[in-house]
């Protein structure tokens, strides 16, 4: 093809070259974006087990804030994604016991600095396993986590480094997208 033949095919599809030109630029801009908000923002997370049922189910997939504990401590009852201190792994469970308190668990009940807290989100099947005694004394800058399914969560019940440090907290979950039918805010 010589010059006046690229000189008129542009010319005849400059508005077409210009809306794909433009088009391309939308969609390099949305990747960015994207990369940016998943990277920084936003974290992406697929439940794999049932540690956390009733209130996050097998399969369930949520989107939770990076940034939230950018300004805030993470709170009792707040549900986290954290690095496990034993192999660094991403897991989510409940955040039962802050740092300084006293957590006990015995009689099938959990105890904080003495008073027995309740638990609405624990899965409805009685709690047989891992049930007790177990005295934590949440150490400072640190976390006593455990999941909603008592029966069968993997958590601080049986990790070798029982809490979680203040920095392995990565981001607390907000948003459930899917299964669709279940679509919400996470608590």
């Amino acid at each position: 093809m010589n010059t006046e033949n690229i000189k008129t095919f542009a010319e005849k599809h400059s508005e077409l070259l210009k809306d794909v030109g433009q088009s391309l630029i939308v969609i390099v801009t949305a990747v960015i974006f994207a990369v940016i908000l998943g990277k920084y923002v936003f974290l992406n997370a697929n439940i794999p087990s049932a540690s956390m049922e009733n209130t996050i189910m097998t399969g369930d997939k949520l989107i939770a804030n990076r940034l939230y504990y950018n300004k805030h401590d993470p709170a009792r009852g707040d549900i986290v994604i954290f690095n496990a201190p034993d192999t660094g792994e991403e897991y989510i469970k409940r955040v039962i016991g802050l740092p300084g308190e006293k957590v006990e668990i015995k009689d099938c009940k959990l105890y904080v600095d003495g008073k027995c807290l309740k638990e609405p989100y624990l899965k409805d099947e009685k709690w047989t396993n891992d049930n007790g005694p177990y005295t934590f004394n949440v150490p400072k800058g640190s976390y006593l986590l455990l999941g909603d399914n008592r029966n069968n969560s993997f958590d601080a019940r049986e990790w070798k480094h029982t809490y979680v440090k203040r920095d392995a907290i990565k981001a607390k979950a907000g948003l459930r997208y899917y299964p669709f039918d279940r679509f919400g805010v996470v608590q």
